[in-house]
């Protein structure tokens, strides 16, 4: 009998590519089907586990990036504040080191001074005291203590003292010997004569 007689003739189409052997085109047997099909599985599931461990590394890098980063910016405060405290204690030392050096010079301004003010300040020496004290300003040193102004203890040191009608309050009346200052530093306090408000008068003091 004719294949053809009892049906189209067409061979039955296989569309699942694990019944087919794909070197040789025919049909697996079951064994073969499923050993395809387990490792159809197994490859699905290695590929599973390498997106998975490529997830995990991914994962791991950005930690170890994120710890590296908190890291150096910890490393960078830290420099930082060590610059900062370096230029402090700089700065320090080197107030100080022009600090010694001035004062040890306040005896020398002081005979520059005196001299000025009987008129002997002449000739070379006057160019040498002009340097002097150009230099010494130039450090920071700056004098202080003005006739007439307000008696204050922390910068002035009261070496006479009398009182004058004349005054409202504690007053420098005269400036004995000139205070001297660095920015804020005083090195030495402005000697200074003191005039306070007149005593009252004794029955004045009574009728009170």
């Amino acid at each position: 009998m004719n294949t053809r007689e009892n049906g189209s003739g067409e061979e039955p189409v296989i569309r699942d590519n694990r019944k087919i052997d794909p070197e040789t085109g025919e049909a697996r047997s079951q064994a073969e089907r499923e050993q395809a099909e387990w490792a159809a599985q197994a490859g699905q599931a290695g590929e599973a586990g390498q997106a998975s461990a490529a997830g995990l590394a991914a994962a791991e890098l950005a930690a170890q990036l994120a710890e590296r980063t908190a890291d150096l910016q910890r490393l960078q405060a830290e420099y930082a504040n060590y610059r900062k405290r370096v230029d402090r204690d700089r700065a320090m030392v080197k107030e100080q080191a022009v600090a010694g050096v001035l004062s040890e010079l306040l005896p020398v301004l002081d005979d520059i001074g005196r001299a000025r003010d009987h008129g002997e300040l002449t000739g070379g020496f006057a160019k040498v005291s002009e340097s002097l004290e150009t230099v010494a300003g130039k450090l920071g040193l700056s004098a202080f203590g003005a006739k007439g102004e307000p008696f204050d203890p922390t910068v002035h040191e009261a070496l006479m003292h009398s009182y004058s009608p004349d005054v409202t309050e504690p007053t420098c009346v005269e400036i004995l010997q000139p205070g001297y200052r660095i920015g804020e530093r005083v090195l030495r306090p402005a000697r200074v004569a003191v005039a306070e408000p007149e005593e009252p008068a004794a029955g004045d003091a009574g009728d009170n």
